[in-house]
């Protein structure tokens, strides 16, 4: 089992801490000392103040974020926590994640999803009906012009006539998020990796998705997935999974570890291959207490 979180930036208006270099800084070499093998950033370019009040959350680019993180650690990787892929035009997606994987050493980690703001797909101009369409055409032109020396495509809302783009990665990890049968189906033609969304009946309303409370909920989406990568002919030891325990945070004062590590070897016997700390948003201190807490009791009994 690998561990990584989110980077905490989860209410609005958030701690100034957790926008600040300083605090990216701290947070980002405090995990790689407890052992975390990952890290991610949210992606909400333009969020609605409808939605920040209603209980949003800020945001820092995932991008700039996670190549300021790569600046000042070795071994950990580096997983947006989704890059909403409709948002931008896919060149753009394309040459971001091969110029960061360049400057990671090969850490970076494209974690994608379709979204579900209707208010931010408006405000960048991108149409929400069309977004599974212009999702799979992104998918596309990410394998194309990483493959071939001079790539032309015609999308929706754009036509690309030989195009070459420096710096070409390596195999660049793509995990798609969601709930759908669709988002599996993905999964298994395109993805090394599916990141579900944990979300309770009240969320998954609001976020458009279907409901995933726990791993009751999740199993039967498992065994789903591997009949559909079984379909595609591929091996289920390709394909990493991610989710979470479910037990209270390293910050909460029910944290019991034994529960986490319990509910990990649940887990790994699924096929779960990432899970997902919490961490808490309230101050860069007690983010980073949260960290080695979680580093000492749960990452390091497992490596031993």
């Amino acid at each position: 089992m690998k561990h990584w979180f989110t980077y905490p930036l989860v209410t609005h208006p958030c701690n100034p801490e957790f926008m600040s270099r300083q605090g990216v800084l701290r947070v980002a070499r405090a995990a790689e000392a407890a052992g975390f093998d990952g890290i991610g950033f949210t992606d909400h370019p333009a969020p609605s103040d409808k939605w920040l009040n209603a209980g949003g959350h800020d945001a820092l680019d995932p991008f700039v974020a996670l190549a300021a993180v790569a600046a000042v650690t070795e071994r950990i990787s580096l997983i947006p926590n989704i890059v909403v892929l409709p948002y931008r035009n896919p060149f753009i997606v394309a040459k971001a994640t091969a110029s960061l994987d360049l400057i990671s050493d090969g850490r970076f980690v494209l974690s994608v999803a379709t979204g579900y703001l209707r208010s931010e797909y408006r405000s960048l101009g991108v149409d929400f009906e069309k977004r599974n369409a212009i999702f799979d055409e992104a998918l596309e032109v990410l394998d194309g012009v990483w493959s071939h020396e001079r790539f032309q495509y015609e999308g929706h809302d754009f036509v690309a006539g030989g195009v070459t783009s420096n710096p070409r990665p390596g195999h660049v990890p793509i995990w798609i998020g969601g709930n759908s049968p669709l988002t599996r189906r993905r999964v298994a033609a395109h993805a090394d990796g599916w990141n579900p969304f944990p979300a309770s009946l009240q969320l998954a309303r609001t976020a458009r998705t279907v409901a995933l409370e726990g791993l009751e909920d999740l199993i039967p989406m498992l065994d789903d997935l591997w009949i559909q990568v079984e379909k595609a002919g591929r091996d289920r030891d390709q394909i990493d999974v991610v989710f979470t325990t479910g037990r209270p945070g390293p910050d909460d004062a029910r944290f019991n570890a034994e529960e986490h590590l319990e509910a990990i070897e649940a887990m790994t016997s699924l096929g779960i291959t990432w899970t997902n700390a919490s961490i808490p948003g309230d101050s860069i201190d007690r983010a980073i207490e949260a960290i080695e807490r979680y580093g000492s009791e749960v990452i390091a009994p497992t490596r031993t």
